[in-house]
C-alpha cells in the first residue's frame, strides 16, 4: 500500500512532466503559421471545453456556487495564471529555446519577493533576498549581459512577462483565505482566459488548415491536430488534474518544489523533439536562476499573507499556472 504522500509526489511529478511537453508542441504549431496568441487561445479554449462539463458532472451546483463566491479571484486567475502566463510563455518559446523560456518564467517567485518587500512593505526573511540575488545572477548569465545581451530581447521580455503573471498568481493565492477547489478554479480560469484571448488573438484569422496539414516538429512530422490534441488534453487538462490530485496530498511547499521538474522535462522534450540544445552558459545560468527562485519561493512561504475578506469556500493549495 502506497502512502498518501508517495501518491501525491507521483501525481506532482507526472503533472510537471506533462506541463513540460507544452512548449515543443506549441512551437511546432507556431512554426507552421499559427501565432503564439492563437496557439494559447486554442489550448485554453480546448481545455475549457473539456473542463466545464467535468465541473458540472463532478461538482454540480456546489461547483457553480463555489465559482460565484470567488469570482473576482477567478477572473484575475484566468487573466494572469491562464491567459497571460501561457501566451507570454508561447511568445518567449517561439523566439528562444523552450528551456530558456521556461527558466525565465519560473523566476516568478523573485518578483513575488520584490512585491512583498517594496509593494506591501512586508518584512521578508534574509534568505528571500539571497534567493533574489542568486536568481538575478543566473538571469544575467543566461542573457550573457557581458556580451551585450545576446539573447533575443522580445523573447526575454516575454519570458519575464510570463514570470510577472506567475508572480501575480502566487500573490493572489497568498492573499486569499478561500477559493474554489482546483477543478472549478482551472475550469473557470480557462473560460476567462479563452474569452480574454478571443479579444486579442484574432482567432477568426487562425490558419485552420494547419490542423489537417502535416507539421514538422524537429526532424519528425505529424498531423497538426495531433499536436493540438496533445497540447490541450495532455499538457493542459491532464496536467492540471494531476496537479490538483497532487496538492490534495502534499503541502504547498513540496508541491512548489516538485514543480521545478517541469523545467527539466521541457528541456528534455525540446532536445528530443526539436533538437534544441542549450549553451553552457544557459545551462549554468538556468540552474542558478532556478536555485535562486526556489530559495525565494521557500522563503515567501514563511511570510504570513495580509488579511482579506472571508470567502465561503476553503482555501486550496497552489497549482502551477503553466
Amino acid at each position: 500500500m502506497y502512502s498518501t504522500k508517495s501518491v501525491g509526489l507521483a501525481f506532482a511529478v507526472f503533472s510537471a512532466v506533462t506541463f513540460g511537453g507544452s512548449g515543443p508542441f506549441a512551437k511546432a504549431l507556431i512554426g507552421a503559421g499559427v501565432t503564439p496568441q492563437q496557439a494559447a487561445w486554442l489550448r485554453i479554449l480546448g481545455a475549457a471545453a473539456l473542463l466545464v462539463p467535468l465541473v458540472l458532472i463532478f461538482r454540480g451546483r456546489a461547483g457553480l456556487r463555489s465559482a460565484r463566491a470567488s469570482w473576482k479571484a477567478l477572473v484575475l486567475y484566468g487573466l494572469t495564471g491562464i491567459a497571460g502566463c501561457q501566451t507570454l510563455f508561447f511568445i518567449a518559446a517561439s523566439r528562444l529555446p523552450v528551456g530558456v523560456a521556461l527558466m525565465l518564467e519560473f523566476s516568478g517567485p523573485v518578483l513575488v519577493v520584490a512585491w512583498l518587500k517594496f509593494g506591501q512593505k512586508v518584512a521578508v526573511p534574509r534568505s528571500a533576498a539571497i534567493g533574489v540575488s542568486i536568481a538575478l545572477v543566473g538571469l544575467a548569465t543566461v542573457a550573457e549581459i557581458w556580451s551585450g545581451l545576446r539573447i533575443d530581447l522580445i523573447g526575454l521580455l516575454a519570458g519575464l512577462g510570463a514570470a510577472a503573471c506567475q508572480a501575480t498568481y502566487f500573490i493572489l493565492i497568498d492573499k486569499l483565505t478561500g477559493a474554489a477547489d482546483p477543478l472549478v478554479m482551472t475550469a473557470a480560469g480557462s473560460v476567462v482566459g479563452a474569452v480574454a484571448l478571443t479579444l486579442i488573438s484574432a482567432p477568426w484569422g487562425t490558419p485552420w488548415h494547419v490542423l489537417v496539414d502535416t507539421v514538422a516538429i524537429g526532424e519528425r512530422h505529424a498531423p497538426g491536430w495531433v499536436m493540438a490534441a496533445w497540447l490541450i488534453v495532455v499538457s493542459t487538462v491532464v496536467a492540471y488534474l494531476a496537479g490538483a490530485a497532487a496538492v490534495q496530498r502534499l503541502s504547498a511547499a513540496v508541491g512548489g518544489a516538485v514543480a521545478y521538474v517541469e523545467v527539466v522535462a521541457a528541456c528534455v522534450f525540446a532536445l528530443v523533439l526539436l533538437g534544441e540544445t542549450l549553451r553552457t552558459n544557459q545551462i549554468i545560468g538556468g540552474v542558478i536562476v532556478l536555485a535562486g527562485a526556489f530559495v525565494a519561493q521557500s522563503s515567501v512561504g514563511k511570510v504570513a499573507p495580509p488579511e482579506v475578506p472571508d470567502s465561503d469556500t476553503p482555501r486550496t493549495d497552489v497549482l502551477e499556472p503553466i
